[in-house]
């Protein structure tokens, strides 16, 4: 079993948190722009607070740990590890609780080439003790905006685990699976299985608009956020979002396996 102590030193190792590669100014404009309610940061959330840049930077040092004082507008940002480690443990309670009612999941990222082997690993977890691990909409087209315009979009599911694919990737892009933000492919994932009559998820597990779209609507939504993603945190301050784990969601792939491993084995899923 990974240790508390050892999976902490990796966080710090990797980038996972400790000094992360997400800038201050990236932070920082991200919670101007949440603050303006722009959609490509709210992710599907609609705040019942007022939010305010001042009020955003109070939350996120509360949540992340990021320095507080507005003038420090420069440099890379900062994670306080140990929040990590307690939201990894929340995480995993949810991650239990879901397994031992065998309830239905659906999984989804908006980082398929980081973030899609970690969540695959829950899902296979999971799917192994009884829960139906879910994919609605499967094949399903979305029109996304994006730097490149209005582009179609399609649903996909990669073990379990959904994201999206651009249907004409631009010049030199990568068809494997596009970055997204976006709330949509979670909304046509949760109306197609409304109309094919369920089930629905009880817990959905991912980042960006697929957890803030499924809270939004009421569904118990959990997962991993970085420190330019304010509107997780939000959420779970106002209680739309369960749990919102504070960590770089850009490092490589590899650097998830010991979260895999740890929280597999806090949520007893371990085989």
């Amino acid at each position: 079993m990974l240790s508390t102590g050892a999976l902490r030193a990796h966080l710090l190792a990797a980038g996972l948190a400790g000094t992360v590669a997400t800038s201050r100014e990236e932070s920082l404009r991200s919670y101007r722009l949440f603050a303006a309610r722009d959609p490509r940061v709210t992710l599907g959330l609609v705040p019942a607070g007022g939010w305010g840049e001042p009020e955003l930077l109070r939350l996120m040092a509360e949540k992340c740990g990021v320095s507080e004082d507005p003038a420090h507008r420069s440099g890379p940002d900062v994670i306080d590890p140990e929040r990590t480690l307690r939201g990894l443990d929340a995480f995993a309670g949810r991650l239990a609780e879901a397994a031992a009612r065998r309830a239905p999941v659906l999984f989804g990222t908006g980082h398929p080439h980081r973030l899609l082997g970690f969540y695959a690993a829950l899902a296979d977890a999971l799917s192994a003790v009884g829960c139906d691990v879910l994919t609605p909409a499967q094949g399903r087209c979305v029109d996304m905006t994006t730097r490149f315009g209005l582009r179609t979009h399609r649903v996909d599911y990669v073990r379990g685990v959904a994201f999206v694919r651009e249907e004409e990737p631009p010049e030199g892009g990568r068809e494997a699976g596009a970055h997204s933000h976006s709330a949509l492919p979670v909304r046509a994932a949760l109306e197609s299985a409304a109309q094919a009559g369920g089930p629905l998820p009880a817990l959905v597990v991912g980042d960006h608009g697929w957890v803030c779209g499924a809270g939004q609507l009421g569904i118990e939504a959990i997962g991993l956020a970085d420190t330019d993603d304010p509107a997780l945190f939000v959420g779970e301050a106002e209680g739309q979002v369960a749990v919102a784990v504070p960590i770089d969601d850009g490092v490589r792939s590899a650097y998830y396996r010991p979260l895999t491993r740890y929280v597999l084995n806090r949520a007893c899923l371990s085989r």
